[in-house]
């Protein structure tokens, strides 16, 4: 549902927005794309469509938690081969107005067809059909910036529903650099989850902030600073720049009322305690730095050492955990005693509590001796994971 005084995008202003976000998190994307405005939302794989407008484009960018990236979509064309894509590139766009001969870009692709499946020279085919155009109208043309552009253009190719002609999508991408990189996190863990995805998955468990919130095994924090974030209404874009603000239509008016309402959102108040242990020291420290990069230092209490000794909140609360699982931390047998350690402590301390766990590997999990009650796929850096909710008993 919008959020009250929003009316959704006219449909003269409106256009065509693709999220892209963590696999086995479209259903919550497209409710919170949806919760700030967006129109038309529609679960993809690995993406979300939807429409917006200037504003709620903009308001995505700064409010939005789950997303990787935001683009704006410019054309969808059949796409049968490399001539029809060049063509459809060309007449994709007003480039006089998007890409003038002294602007720099780059050209990212996805997806493949027959004859295009290749991205790299799927890529290089939108290039040449632009600067083919701009030297045909101007004589000359733009540089290729991989680093730093000033239009980034996203080709994503698609076979098409059954019926219809493969498709060709081209957008230009308002994020920039990745829109999990908040900025608080200048020092990593040997494994840290991304903090979209750990958006995501707290986002699941419905916590806002009521209950106590404890993570045993905290790593650097990811989990309970984004937790802490969302209930303080922490807006994850504020201080950082982004793609579309060089975009020749940038409206820098609508973009400072945007900043100022996500501003506004930021709550100093009591919230039941957060606590997150950690056995390693420098990990632990950076758990410390990264909250108080994030501004939430003063809400989570931090506790060094090995978790069976951990003395929980007063609750019933919830327990948030992503445990090494043998693919980047940890092997064997010690980590099959983690887990049945882990599991013997809540089941003796957490009674009543609720524990979400992220598994990658289930004979690990076997260990816990706990039945799962709800199981949601997920992809943790290319590893096939589950987000498992267990009723500590």
């Amino acid at each position: 549902m919008t959020e009250p005084g929003w009316a959704a995008a006219h449909d003269s202003e409106a256009f065509a927005c693709i999220a892209v976000v963590p696999p086995g998190l479209e259903e919550p994307a497209a409710q919170e794309l949806s919760s700030l405005g967006a129109s038309a939302v529609q679960p993809l794989r690995r993406a979300v469509r939807c429409r917006t407008d200037a504003a709620t484009f903009y308001r995505l960018h700064l409010r939005a938690r789950l997303p990787f990236r935001l683009l704006r979509e410019l054309a969808r064309f059949p796409c049968r081969g490399r001539d029809d894509l060049y063509w459809g590139v060309r007449e994709a766009a007003d480039w006089s107005h998007w890409l003038p001969s002294e602007a720099s870009f780059r050209v990212d692709a996805s997806g493949s067809l027959p004859g295009l499946n290749h991205s790299h020279y799927s890529a290089l085919q939108v290039k040449n059909a632009l600067v083919d155009w701009q030297r045909e109208v101007w004589g000359r043309r733009s540089s290729v910036n991989l680093e730093d552009p000033d239009l980034a253009l996203h080709l994503h190719l698609s076979p098409g529903r059954p019926g219809q002609l493969p498709q060709a999508s081209l957008s230009v991408d308002g994020s920039g650099e990745s829109l999990h990189r908040r900025g608080y996190r200048a020092r990593l863990g040997l494994a840290p989850l991304k903090e979209n995805l750990a958006a995501g998955l707290i986002a699941l468990t419905g916590w806002d902030g009521s209950v106590p919130l404890l993570d045993p095994l905290c790593g650097s924090g990811t989990l309970l600073i984004e937790a802490a974030c969302q209930a303080l209404g922490r807006a994850p874009g504020l201080g950082r720049g982004f793609a579309l603000q060089r975009w020749p239509d940038f409206d820098a008016d609508l973009w400072r009322q945007e900043a100022e309402a996500a501003a506004a959102l930021a709550q100093d108040r009591p919230l039941a305690p957060i606590l997150g242990n950690e056995a390693d020291p420098a990990v632990l420290e950076q758990a410390r730095a990264n909250a108080e990069a994030a501004g939430v230092a003063p809400w989570i209490n931090w506790r060094g050492g090995d978790c069976r000794a951990l003395e929980p909140p007063a609750g019933p609360g919830l327990v948030v955990c992503n445990p090494p699982y043998g693919e980047r931390i940890g092997a064997g047998d010690s980590l099959k005693q983690l887990y049945a350690d882990l599991g013997q402590m809540l089941k003796q301390r957490c009674g009543g509590w609720t524990l979400w766990l992220l598994s990658g590997n289930p004979e690990l999990t076997g260990a816990l001796r706990m039945k799962a009650s709800r199981k949601v796929p997920v992809s943790n850096g290319g590893i096939d994971c589950r987000w498992l909710q267990y009723e500590i008993r």
